[in-house]
């Protein structure tokens, strides 16, 4: 049965079970019963279910505050349909591909939805050292105890009036705030171990290698084992003879750079109280997290301070400050680096030894490293480390100025500041060549915001007008300064004043400014008929006069239907519609200009060049989206859900353009390309028992999703170019998806010869033992055809048990490290090691296998880009599971303990995948492919919560 067809199964299972319950009694429950009136925060507004039009779902606090996630992104993962959430690395505080209804632009970089956290949009910026490192989410210097809720923005009505920047969804992110009455305060401790979540691949042990490499020699040579050993000892092949001098070591590289058992620890503190002229809120959190290959750990300290008062009947502040520390030693990842703990781990010969007797990491002698670096060395001496200081402050006034007219300043400024520290020792690894390295740099980022606003809200007996006006100002300044040194005589020194050579600087500063007016009208007759309107008009500095200002604007009406004609069968009946248009500008700054770059020198003298070729008409890329919708709940609120439908047509996309090279350019980017996702969504929700002291929800989730590309840039000859032109394992044409595998197609290995083969034509048919000769075609797409999440809770008394599990398929996936580990000819046998799937091998006529025969030095192409390192890319996955008790009780009130908690939770315990040749995690970013980024982690966590 497929993956799809047993999440349906389960959601069938789901709905009949609580169709038996229906007979049973139903009881009110104070706990569990929904609000008529439950508020969708917005960003800029509030509003109720029942009165917006638009695409949303929130996230409440207890699906996001779990420990086991550094960053609270984590949490989107199964939860709201139409959103793909992804570890795009297992590392601590690393950034999470987050994708709303599909791929909205060409460039990766674009594919990012805007964040807004208590109604201030947010800069989202990758905070990573560099592209060859871990990369680091602001968003992870939050803590997840200080968020109360998540909302995902979907459609035009409820993005529009972010305009260029809500093209991709919005996720509004609403801390905690205090509340009146006594003082409460909160304190929580977790403790808990991680480990790699997925992976069945093996490698090669010593033996096994010796072995294969001496069966790869004799088809070459057509010789007999003793010849074959004698051309190995007399060539030292791999380091032959030091390996058998050595003792015929065999050293497992995967157990020497993992870190099994992974160390967490959560700690938070919380007070809140207040009276009806203040209120307050405190919290302090500080996170530990070990990573789960060699590295140093993820640390996060942070401080959250609120206080609201109310200052006259007619005037009230809100003031919030969130101050936190990141320290983070990057893992050097994301590429086929020497350094790489997981190229270690693939790649390393298991001849070599890592550590000595005395667990000294070790250098020269049998193992001299010159193919890879001893990761373990480097890890001892080499200094990687970025540290992260955020101050996000805000404050908001509010007075009102009649009864229906409200004058507010949202006014906010976040800090970031980057200390990047690094140091390359001069005996192994990179700092080698210059006889050690080192350097040092700080960027600072600001983001300053200020909304200026007027909301006017009237009603006139069944006629309800909400209106707002607001100016919206922005400007972004990034500064960066950098220092580096070379050779260091003296060991220990690793500061720049220490180095002898090759001293040189390195500044940059940058900004923009976005400003806007925004006009937002919703009416309603009756709590009935819903009219919704939006129209802003934005200025960004990142174009050139004359193409800075766009107008962005959405319409939406819905329907209320339980208040009329179907009252006596739905509890709620809605029906939606939507369409707008929205932008993206999130683009380097300055590409519409002509730039010199002015970092050459010749002897003394500097010199300049041109960087950049100007392109006046760049513009924000474009959505017009239509969506619409059914909300719904029947048999008393129990059974809740929501079916939609939506089209988005994104335009003016940005396309890099091949030019002639008499332009002195090889390329110039230009808005040029459109594309469309389309999909529909499903979510539903059944309580199958709700009583007193027993209660059993089961939820779930499903979206489907098609992407293609309608217009792409046309060459010389007015045709269509093609987004990855040269690439063996990438499309991207009309007509097809922008996550399209241009493979050719494997067509298994000759069980008369032993040699490789494909398709001729890329598709059946003749084949060919010549991987040149076979046709490219297409052979699936990267990005999931549908997705979604189903769960449960239930709880009885004082225990509860909170289950959610995640899945995603009909997309294929591409192991981009089979190239290397799996090659025939030798060299997993000489240079690196090879997998466990070589043991697999042709070794006779008539044997029927996937794996060639072993020739030495001969390339048959086996590990070029084709289908067989292609995979379904289907999974389901256990995505977190709690078990606790939960007690509140007059003996622990007379101690002056409120309440208490005590929970054991597991993410990411189990995982069931379709394709059986699948070792690796199937969880990928969108690019679809496996590289050697550290894997998703599996994490078991013990947790306790005191209410005092």
């Amino acid at each position: 049965m497929s993956v799809k067809s047993k999440v349906l199964s389960a959601g069938v299972l789901f709905f009949l079970g609580g169709q038996m319950m229906l007979a049973q009694k139903a009881k009110k429950d104070t706990l569990q019963e929904k609000k008529i009136e439950d508020v969708v925060v917005l960003g800029y507004v509030k509003r109720s279910v029942s009165n917006t039009t638009g695409s949303s779902q929130g996230i409440d606090s207890k699906a996001v505050e779990n420990p086991a996630f550094t960053n609270a992104e984590a949490a989107l993962q199964g939860q709201v349909a139409g959103v793909q959430a992804v570890s795009v690395s297992g590392a601590p505080g690393a950034v999470q591909d987050v994708r709303i209804r599909g791929v909205g632009s060409f460039t990766s970089a674009n594919n990012r939805p805007l964040y807004v956290i208590d109604g201030v949009p947010v800069n989202d910026t990758n905070l990573s050292v560099g592209e060859a490192y871990t990369s680091m989410s602001p968003i992870s210097s939050i803590p997840s105890q200080d968020i109360e809720s998540f909302t995902v923005l979907k459609d035009a009505s409820a993005t529009a009036a972010y305009g260029a920047r809500g093209s991709n969804g919005v996720i509004v992110i609403t801390t905690k705030r205090g509340r009146s009455g006594k003082a409460k305060f909160s304190w929580s401790s977790s403790l808990g171990f991680s480990n790699e979540a997925y992976n069945k691949v093996q490698m090669l042990n010593a033996e096994e290698r010796f072995m294969l490499l001496q069966e790869s020699l004799v088809n070459r040579y057509g010789v007999s084992n003793a010849q074959a050993l004698n051309i190995i000892v007399n060539n030292n092949i791999g380091n032959y003879n030091g390996w058998n001098a050595n003792g015929r070591t065999s050293t497992n590289w995967g157990d020497v750079v993992r870190q099994k058992n992974a160390l967490n620890h959560d700690h938070a503190f919380s007070v809140n109280g207040g009276n009806a002229g203040v209120r307050y809120y405190l919290s302090l959190n500080h996170s530990y997290t070990e990573p789960i290959v060699i590295s140093k750990p993820y640390q996060r300290t942070s401080a959250n301070v609120k206080i609201d008062a109310t200052l006259t009947p007619k005037t009230k502040v809100e003031t919030s400050v969130l101050l936190s520390k990141v320290d983070q030693d990057p893992v050097l990842e994301n590429g086929f680096y020497f350094g790489n703990p997981m190229l270690t781990r693939y790649f390393m010969t298991p001849w070599y030894n890592g550590v000595d007797a005395s667990g000294t990491a070790v250098l020269g002698g049998v193992e001299d490293f010159t193919s890879i670096y001893n990761t373990l060395y480097v890890h001892q001496n080499d200094i990687r480390h970025s540290r992260v200081l955020r101050s996000f402050v805000t404050m908001k006034v509010e007075h009102k100025l009649f009864k229906d007219l409200t004058l507010a300043n949202n006014f906010s400024v976040d800090y970031l500041f980057r200390d990047r520290k690094q140091f390359q020792n001069k005996y192994h690894g990179q700092g080698v060549s210059t006889e050690g390295y080192s350097y040092r740099g700080h960027r600072q980022n600001v983001n300053f915001v200020n909304q200026l606003s007027l909301n006017w809200v009237k009603r006139l007996e069944k006629h309800r007008f909400d209106l707002l006006g607001l100016f919206e100002y922005q400007k972004n300044t990034n500064d960066y300064l950098s220092g580096e040194g070379e050779k260091f005589p003296v060991d220990g020194l690793y500061n720049l004043a220490s180095a002898s050579t090759n001293f040189s600087a390195s500044s940059s500063y940058n900004d923009f400014v976005n400003s806007a007016l925004l006009g937002m009208f919703n009416y309603s007759y009756d709590r009935k008929l819903i009219l919704d309107a939006t129209f802003r008009r934005e200025g960004s500095s990142k174009f050139a006069p004359g193409r800075r200002y766009g107008n962005f604007w959405s319409v939406g009406t819905a329907y209320n239907l339980h208040r009329d004609i179907l009252q006596d069968v739905f509890n709620e009946f809605k029906i939606r519609a939507s369409y707008g248009t929205t932008g993206n500008s999130n683009i380097e700054i300055n590409k519409y200009q002509s730039l010199l770059k002015y970092d050459v020198r010749y002897g003394e003298q500097l010199g300049a060049y041109p960087a950049n070729y100007a392109n006046s008409n760049l513009t924000w890329e474009k959505n017009k989206t239509f969506d619409v919708g059914v909300d719904f709940s029947v048999f008393n609120r129990r059974l809740s859900g929501t079916v939609a439908y939506f089209n988005k047509l994104t335009h003016d996309l940005l396309q890099t353009v091949p030019l002639s090279r008499t332009t002195g350019f090889n390329q110039r980017l230009m808005n040029v390309g459109d594309m469309r996702n389309t999909g529909v969504e499903i979510s539903l929700s059944y309580d199958i028992i709700k009583k007193d002291n027993v209660n059993w929800n089961v939820y779930a989730n499903f979206s489907t999703l098609k992407n293609e590309i309608v217009k792409l840039a046309k060459d010389s000859y007015g045709q269509d170019l093609i987004l990855y032109p040269g690439s063996n394992t990438r499309g991207g044409e009309v007509g097809t998806s922008i996550g399209y595998w241009n493979l050719r197609k494997w067509a298994g290995v000759d069980p008369q010869t032993g040699v490789p083969l494909w398709y001729v034509n890329g598709e059946s048919g003749d084949k060919t033992s010549d991987w040149n000769s076979a046709k490219q075609a297409f052979q699936g797409v990267s990005i999931p055809k549908f997705q979604g999440g189903f769960g449960t809770r239930l709880d009885i008394g004082a225990v509860f048990v909170n289950a959610l599990f995640t899945f995603q398929g009909g997309h294929k996936i591409y192991d981009t490290t089979a190239a290397f580990i799996n090659r025939t000819q030798g060299t997993p046998f000489t240079t690196f090691n090879g997998s466990t799937l070589l043991l697999d091998r042709w070794q006779k006529p008539g044997d029927q296998t996937d794996v060639p025969k072993l020739v030495h030095g001969v390339n048959n192409n086996f590990h070029n880009a084709s289908t067989r390192w292609l995979y379904d890319g289907d999974y389901v996955r256990l995505r977190n599971i709690q078990v606790g008790y939960s007690l509140s009780s007059e003996w622990l009130k007379q101690i002056g303990i409120t309440g208490f908690v005590l929970q054991v939770s597991g993410t990411n315990l189990l995982t069931w995948v379709k394709d059986k040749n699948l070792k690796f995690d199937p969880e990928t970013a969108a690019s679809g492919e496996i590289s050697l980024t550290t894997p998703p982690v599996k994490t078991i966590m013990m947790g306790v919560k005191f209410n005092f």
